[in-house]
């Protein structure tokens, strides 16, 4: 949903939960097989009838389980940048909590957020947890992703079990949890958001990435507000779609827009990516003032 890409040659089955959300354009069948366009499959893995995928086009690898969508993107010559926009707008959050330590990610796909974090935090921590083993394989020998150490755990599970029973564990808690085609059933629900916010420390923040068209986007979001008492901003992304939805365990007590927009400049300048317009997105979709932004 984030980016456009045009992929080539490989087919169509259900796939394991975990993370992202690309839609692909552009497709035809051919002797049974779903195929897409100029893109070079360099990786195909089959477990229990859940498809991994990676190709290759114009300098960016991408996966994908088992049908058009993007889970993950990653410029080969740069592989710890965001490439997809999608990711570089969950990062927003450094705007109201610029210096989280304990990290949680549900969904891994590539890998991409775990790295920028591992790279880009220094003193980060982070614990992400898959529940597919052949994304996970995939992410390390594909996406370089980081071996486990003291600073990254990857952990195979599902996502929403493990956020239930690891409660005030986190400052910033991501979660990107969809399939190949929809958003994961149990990353969604009232109990998880709940169980979500008992995760996080007393300023924590959550990160949650939607599809901005998804008719039961305001459904969601109405689960994330009960969740964390209303605290709520949306983000839209810059390309196609996604949505960063942003849940606070403490409120950023309505930010003047002057002040937002000196943190953006010293955060560009720290991390490279493009918190001013961060800035203006969140201005399209909250309530503000001509001096604040209201949370």
């Amino acid at each position: 949903m984030s980016e456009i890409f045009k992929a080539a040659n490989f087919t169509l089955k259900m796939s394991g939960m975990t993370g992202r959300g690309v839609i692909m354009p552009a497709v035809y069948l051919q002797g049974g097989k779903m195929s897409f366009f100029s893109r070079r499959r360099i990786h195909k893995a089959v477990e229990a009838g859940d498809v991994v995928d990676v190709s290759e086009q114009d300098g960016v690898r991408s996966l994908h389980l088992g049908s058009r969508t993007v889970q993950s993107a990653m410029r080969i010559a740069a592989p710890n940048d965001l490439e997809l926009a999608y990711t570089r707008s969950m990062m927003a959050f450094l705007l109201f909590h610029p210096a989280p330590v304990r990290f949680l990610m549900i969904g891994l796909g590539g890998g991409s957020l775990a790295k920028y974090v591992y790279h880009r935090m220094p003193a980060a921590r982070i614990a992400a947890v898959e529940l597919n083993s052949q994304v996970v394989a995939a992410a390390r020998s594909y996406f370089h992703l980081p071996a486990d150490d003291d600073r990254l755990e990857v952990v195979i599970g599902e996502g929403g079990e493990y956020v239930a029973g690891h409660p005030d564990s986190a400052d910033v808690l991501m979660v990107d949890g969809f399939d190949g085609a929809a958003l994961a059933e149990t990353l969604i629900t009232q109990r998880f958001y709940d169980d979500c916010a008992a995760a996080l420390g007393e300023r924590g923040v959550l990160a949650v990435n939607l599809w901005g068209s998804d008719k039961n986007l305001d459904v969601y979001v109405q689960r994330i507000e009960t969740s964390f008492d209303g605290l709520v901003l949306r983000l839209p992304s810059e390309k196609h779609g996604n949505v960063a939805v942003f849940g606070f365990k403490r409120s950023p007590c309505n930010p003047r827009w002057d002040d937002l927009r000196a943190r953006a400049k010293v955060l560009e300048q720290a991390y490279g990516l493009e918190f001013l317009k961060f800035i203006e997105g969140l201005r399209s979709l909250n309530a503000h003032t001509e001096k604040r932004l209201l949370i």
